[in-house]
Parts: C-alpha cells; sequence; structure tokens
C-alpha cells in the first residue's frame, strides 16, 4: 500500500472515529422501526377487526334483458283496453311533515277504466252504502260529485291545489289512472335505461334481505325543460313482475310511489290483486284491494258521464278561492 492509500485511509476512519454517537443513533432508530414493523400485526391493542355481514335472498332468481322487460310492459299495456273493477278503499293522511297519521275506515269502491285516459271513482259510505263521492276525468278535465257535502267540484288534472291541512283535496283522478295501468313506453318519445339494483325483501323466516331487483328507467326526450326521468319500473327478480312505480314530475320530485302486490290470472293477462299508491308530496296513502276484476268488457261513454245535481254548490279548484275535500269516515 502507497502512502497516500494510507493516509486516505487514516483520514476515513478519524472522521468515522469523530461522530460515532449519530451514525449509533441512526442504526438504533433503524431497528426499532424494523421491529415496529414486524411487530404490527401482532399488536392486538393497535387495531381491531369486526366480521361485514350481508344477508341475501336464497330464493331462486329469474333473468330477463332490458328488451325483454320493456317488450312484456308494452304487450300488456296493448292487451288491457279497459277494466272494471269493484274494491276496498284504504285510506291514511299524514306522514313525517304532519307528524301524525290518520287511518280512515275502510269504504267499498268502483273503478272503471278505459284507454286513453277515462276513469271514474265511486266510493261508497259504510254501512248505509250511500256515496261518499264520484269522481270522473277524460284525462284533461275531472268532475268530483261529494253528496255528503252537496258539492260539485270541477277542475284540471294539470292544476294542482294543495292544502296542507287537508290534503285529499288534491286528490285526482289522473293519478288513480296512472297507477292502476301502466303506460306502453314509446320507442320514439322516451328511452328506457335498464340497472341491476336490489331491494329489500323479507325471507320465510321474517327478516329483511338483499334481493337482486331490475330497474327500469323511463327517460321523456321531450318535456317544458327538457329531457327528464319519467318514471321507474321495478321487477322483482322471483317473477319478472313489475312490482313498484316511480312517477316524477319535471323537476325530479318523486309525486307518485306505487306498490303492486298480489298477482292474478284474469283471462291470460297477470294483474295485482292490491295495488298501494303513495304521493309523498301531499301525504296521502290509497289502497285499493280488487275484488273483483272484469278486462277488456265494452264500457260506453254514459259509464263516464257526471251531470251536475241540482242546487249543489259549485266549485272550481282552479280558480284562489276554491276548496273541497272527499271526507272519509275516520276509523276507531
Amino acid at each position: 500500500m502507497s502512502p497516500d492509500d494510507v493516509a486516505v485511509h487514516q483520514a476515513i476512519y478519524w472522521r468515522w472515529k469523530a461522530s460515532p454517537p449519530l451514525l449509533m443513533n441512526f442504526r438504533k432508530l433503524l431497528q426499532i422501526f424494523c421491529l415496529f414493523v414486524i411487530a404490527l400485526p401482532l399488536g392486538g391493542c393497535l387495531f381491531r377487526s369486526r366480521p361485514i355481514t350481508r344477508k341475501l335472498s336464497t330464493a331462486p332468481l329469474k333473468s330477463a334483458t332490458r328488451q325483454e322487460l320493456l317488450d312484456y310492459i308494452n304487450i300488456q299495456a296493448t292487451k288491457i283496453r279497459t277494466m272494471q273493477a269493484t274494491v276496498d278503499i284504504d285510506t291514511s293522511v299524514g306522514g313525517i311533515k304532519k307528524g301524525k297519521v290518520v287511518d280512515y275506515q275502510q269504504i267499498r269502491g268502483y273503478v272503471l277504466a278505459r284507454k286513453p285516459a277515462m276513469l271514474r271513482m265511486i266510493g261508497l259510505l259504510p254501512i248505509l252504502r250511500n256515496r261518499a263521492f264520484d269522481m270522473v276525468s277524460d284525462g284533461n278535465n275531472f268532475k268530483l260529485w261529494i253528496p255528503p257535502k252537496n258539492r260539485f267540484v270541477i277542475g284540471r288534472n294539470d292544476v294542482q291545489t294543495r292544502n296542507p291541512s287537508q290534503p285529499l283535496e288534491s286528490l285526482r283522478p289522473q293519478q288513480i289512472y296512472d297507477a292502476l295501468l301502466l303506460p306502453e313506453v314509446n320507442q320514439n318519445g322516451e328511452i328506457a335505461v335498464l340497472e341491476n339494483g336490489f331491494e329489500i325483501v323479507k325471507d320465510s323466516k321474517g327478516h329483511d334481505v338483499e334481493q337482486p331487483n331490475y330497474e327500469l328507467q323511463v327517460i321523456r326526450a321531450t318535456g317544458d325543460k327538457g329531457p327528464y326521468l319519467s318514471h321507474k319500473l321495478l321487477f322483482s327478480r322471483t317473477d319478472l313482475l313489475p312490482h313498484r312505480q316511480l312517477i316524477y314530475d319535471q323537476d325530479g320530485n318523486l309525486v307518485t310511489d306505487v306498490h303492486y302486490e298480489g298477482y292474478k290470472d284474469y283471462d291470460d293477462l297477470k294483474f295485482p290483486s292490491q295495488i298501494e299508491i303513495w304521493r309523498p308530496q301531499e301525504e296521502y296513502d290509497i289502497t285499493l284491494t280488487i275484488l273483483k276484476l272484469q278486462l277488456n268488457e265494452n264500457l260506453p261513454d254514459d259509464k263516464f258521464a257526471l251531470q251536475q245535481p241540482p242546487g249543489a254548490q259549485v266549485v272550481r279548484l282552479d280558480q284562489p278561492q276554491a276548496s273541497s275535500i272527499v271526507e272519509m269516515p275516520r276509523g276507531k
């Protein structure tokens, strides 16, 4: 080794000798960090884990494409031209806005519908079975006769009058019609989009479980405010039948939430035996339980004729001073 090499090694040695604490501290910190990393998974006090369970339905499921669901809706809509039904009517008023719910006594009624937009609904008072109300609609205008109040109400379906203290006066025949008969999805003016979703259902033991469903979202291309979500149809994967319909206005607000249960066969057509109509804005709920149903019978114009009775008080709901309500007998 040359004298120059000896000098270099000596300089390196004395420089290391002059700073051993710094190197020793670094080495100790490195050792402590390595031990911490190794011990971290073993230290139960540093973290805890909990299992996440997802309760899924074990019911056998069916599959369908967007087009198959769309075809079912359109075929059903084409086949059903008229309907007349004897129903039990259950009504509830109230919710979060009012802070309470009032249930009214069940009454018997009749519903007649004829496409494209004709509807008549009659409600009978309990026991005596006199008429509690009688209303008709041609899709644009409606008339409502309330014998107990001697009132004859006239209005338009597209003019809403809301009275928070008396939400039933906002009832329109068109709202019943739209819930009863699912509309045909027009390919020219509407777009149907399929979503694979989930819904909460009861299993055989009565427990809430998640179950896959299909959601057919119908977007209407033409509107005063541009394209908007018109309605959603939710299909159960157990039978591929529509069990819920959500209807929206052009501002995206949910205006009607309809549930369909108890499908039965009527002349090779499936129709629900119970239809629940919830109006979240007005907070009222109407459930129609179908006792007797006839489809595609001849329903002439006189079935939808409602004349103003002599001496009745005429109320026009499109005028500011108008106010009327279909009074239902309250339950005990």
